[in-house]
């Protein structure tokens, strides 16, 4: 699977901010690993108190290998800062979500964590949940939104987190690949 292009259906929650305590509730944050966080994800739409799966779940058809793109209301991930957010919509399958807008940490934790938050037009976006299991093709190196049946569209994002998003790594990861050449370096000054 490429890591540079995503080519997948859409999978729409037609819901206005969105929070985070919505995408994971916080009695899940204890959890330290990204694995098993699929089923705290959106947790009280899906399921009741018991534990049993709520018949009104926005989600019930949502299928992970074809809809791989979640496409939403303005203003998702608002709310408070929590990693754990993204962490949960790509164990749940999610590798993109397309909105209008994003809250500014929501957006840099999601980059940060391999989740590509893509900002598109009203107009694209309204067409997009008027229109759902559409087809898109995404293009993170050239940064494009190509949806079938409406067009081709740019989207914003920084060459760094591009860059990061395509090899799979995140900042770390990325300081840690020059990990020999600053150990050469110190060792080469003294230090």
């Amino acid at each position: 699977m490429s890591r540079a292009l995503i080519e997948s259906r859409t999978f729409n929650l037609p819901v206005k901010n969105i929070d985070t305590d919505q995408i994971i509730p916080a009695h899940f944050l204890t959890m330290t690993g990204r694995e098993g966080l699929d089923r705290a994800c959106f947790f009280a739409w899906r399921f009741n108190e018991d534990g049993s799966d709520k018949a009104d779940n926005p989600l019930r058809n949502h299928d992970r290998a074809r809809q791989q793109v979640l496409v939403t209301g303005e203003n998702f991930g608002c709310g408070s800062s929590r990693e754990h957010a993204p962490w949960a919509l790509l164990d749940y399958g999610f590798r993109a979500v397309i909105s209008s807008r994003f809250a500014d940490i929501f957006r840099g934790n999601a980059l940060k964590n391999g989740l590509l938050p893509i900002t598109v037009d009203e107009a694209v976006a309204n067409w997009l949940l008027d229109n759902p299991d559409t087809v898109v093709a995404i293009d993170i190196e050239n940064r494009s939104l190509k949806v079938r049946g409406y067009g081709r569209f740019d989207f914003p994002m920084d060459p760094f987190s591009a860059y990061c998003l395509v090899r799979g790594i995140d900042p770390l990861d990325f300081i840690l690949q020059g990990a020999d050449d600053i150990r050469r370096y110190e060792e080469s000054h003294g230090k």
